[in-house]
């Protein structure tokens, strides 16, 4: 049976279900929020300078892009996998070793447009693959095995230097140029990832209400019912961490051409766990959710050493202050800050009606 098979039956979701993200709509074209900060990013190179532009926000859009992946496996398919930054460092270091470098020895040459659609390819398949192991498991040994085959390819890349020049890395890598335009500069660079970022987002938004998102989000509710109906719930997974990898993949290119070099450290055990973070503190239930987590995330990686300096704490602690905004958002609100801000909405609409229906009644 096809993987998409008669998706329109309706599943009933169990209680203990609730608060999952079930099949949506587009966004809300008529949401003024939505419009404004549309606006914000697409003015940003006017009002942001050059460390602004790539290091927050351009920065803040790979990292989101990347766990945005994850929140698709997570969100939709009920699948925590802490492999998503491993499959975009395999997907850059492809980048690096079809491409062109300065590396000579290792790197092939090919221009841009054909190694980046071959590095796409093969992330593709090594996140299937990968997808195909976890998929025989659920729930803890689902992210234990996600987290082996990161754990791996650190050290694989760590001590090889036939292919991935060791802890080194692979430095000096070309990033495109054509039109004219050298697309790696900040401007061009920045709007090149607000367009991927774009696509990812609304591509996730709309395989979630297309047959194979509702068939895969009755596939995470009720696994065993969806099987008894016919459908094959182990290829709808597989599936599901193919699309994941494209988009963590994609990421990858863009993070490679932003340093210009990929190396283990950026595929390392921590760094993994980091796309986690991301994804929960922004709220793991919608796609916009990644993104607010990252810009967290970049924002207190990058400005909280020079806060615990100057307030006379040891820089290199700056990871406590992220533990500790991890852990005040996790107790608040189990759906990240998109939660809090539910909440607080819902309580302003609470109140707001009391005092409306006090009116009414004097």
């Amino acid at each position: 049976m096809s993987v998409t098979h008669d998706a329109r039956v309706q599943v009933h979701r169990p209680a203990s279900t609730v608060g999952r993200p079930a099949a949506r709509a587009w966004p809300d074209i008529n949401n003024p929020a939505a419009w404004i900060v549309a606006a914000i990013l697409l003015i940003m190179p006017l009002i942001a300078n050059s460390f602004f532009l790539i290091e927050i926000f351009a920065t803040t859009l790979i990292l989101g892009t990347v766990a945005l992946s994850l929140m698709f496996l997570a969100g939709y398919g009920g699948m925590v996998s802490l492999m998503q930054l491993t499959i975009a460092g395999f997907c850059a270091y492809m980048v690096a070793v079809f491409g062109v470098s300065g590396n000579a020895n290792i790197s092939l040459g090919w221009p841009w447009w054909l190694a980046v659609p071959m590095a796409l390819t093969l992330a593709v398949v090594f996140g299937t693959l990968g997808g195909a192991l976890a998929v025989r498991t659920e729930g803890i040994y689902t992210i234990m095995i996600t987290l082996a085959i990161g754990a791996a390819f650190y050290y694989f890349t760590n001590q090889n230097w036939a292919i991935f020049n060791g802890h080194t890395g692979i430095n000096n890598v070309s990033t495109p140029r054509f039109w004219g335009v050298d697309w790696r500069a900040d401007i061009p660079f920045y709007y090149v990832v607000l367009a991927t970022a774009g696509l990812c987002y609304f591509a996730v938004h709309y395989i979630s209400r297309a047959p194979f998102g509702l068939a895969l989000q009755g596939v995470r509710d009720n696994p065993r019912r969806m099987s008894a109906l016919g459908f094959n719930v182990n290829a709808h997974r597989v599936a599901a961490y193919a699309v994941a990898s494209f988009i963590a993949g994609l990421a990858g290119v863009l993070q490679v051409w932003n340093y210009r070099q990929i190396s283990p450290g950026s595929v390392s055990v921590g760094a993994c766990i980091d796309i986690l973070i991301i994804a929960v503190v922004g709220g793991i239930t919608r796609p916009v959710g990644p993104y607010i987590g990252a810009l967290v995330f970049v924002l207190l990686r990058t400005f909280a050493l020079d806060f615990l300096v100057k307030i006379g704490l040891d820089g290199n602690r700056f990871r406590l202050l992220i533990g500790l905004g991890f852990l005040a958002i996790v107790f608040w609100s189990s759906d990240g800050v998109i939660g809090l801000w539910q909440r607080w909405r819902q309580s302003r609409l609470r109140e707001t009606s009391r005092q409306g229906g006090g009116r009414g009644h004097g």
